[in-house]
């Protein structure tokens, strides 16, 4: 990774075809070294968005809000107002070329997050993300794992962007319409419905107090 890590935090929401460019545009950039790596965290307007292994059946029901087509890894999500985007602007060049690393990582950076919130998150095999046990509703499958954060990734040049998604208190209503992430037979939940009513700045300290624990110079 560079010497320098840019914090960026919106105010405002982000259009996503807009937040896309942004992204292309600065992994350009750090990729030519005009620019340093960047970790930017701003909320999308409601949005269903398909990574690269997005199935046609991944949707329920006819939805009235846009679906993207997206480059990053992975399947079909919803982003919208209340959950807390995290874009990873990285550079691999001089440090581990290990994308399996990479997202291990960001997945322990997450745990770590809700780890400081009394929350106990952790990871199911096979299926990349970050899980909480409900306590109150069981799945259709029989478990109570509910998933609260979903991520996916591009890499280009071993720049990497796309990132990862935290639900502090989005609307939940709109992860029925779709099979999340392409795992159907679970749920989804949020720190608001866990009991933690935390405001989304609060939520980004915690990210950057966490991050030097996972992530070294």
């Amino acid at each position: 990774m560079a010497q320098m890590i840019e914090w960026k935090h919106e105010k405002n929401v982000v259009d996503y075809r807009i937040a896309e460019e942004a992204m292309s545009k600065r992994v350009e950039d750090i990729i030519s070294n005009r620019r340093t790596e960047l970790i930017w965290f701003l909320e999308h307007d409601s949005v269903f968005t398909l990574g690269t292994s997005a199935k046609t059946n991944d949707f329920k029901n006819d939805v009235n809000i846009p679906i993207y087509q997206t480059k990053r890894g992975g399947q079909t999500t919803y982003h919208g107002p209340g959950q807390r985007i995290v874009y990873l602007m990285l550079d691999l060049r001089n440090g581990n070329k290990d994308i399996k690393k990479l997202v291990w990582n960001i997945e322990e950076w997450l745990i770590l997050v809700l780890k400081d919130l009394g929350i106990s998150g952790y990871r199911i095999p096979g299926m990349v993300g970050v899980w909480v046990k409900d306590p109150g509703r069981v799945n259709i499958d029989g478990t109570r794992d509910k998933k609260i954060a979903a991520l996916g990734l591009r890499v280009k040049k071993w720049v990497t962007f796309h990132g990862l998604a935290l639900n502090v208190n989005p609307n939940l209503n709109f992860f029925t319409n779709i099979n999340p992430c392409g795992i159907s037979g679970k749920g989804v939940t949020s720190l608001h419905e866990l009991g933690v009513k935390i405001k989304t700045a609060d939520v980004d300290k915690i990210f950057k107090q966490t991050f030097p624990k996972i992530f070294t110079k």
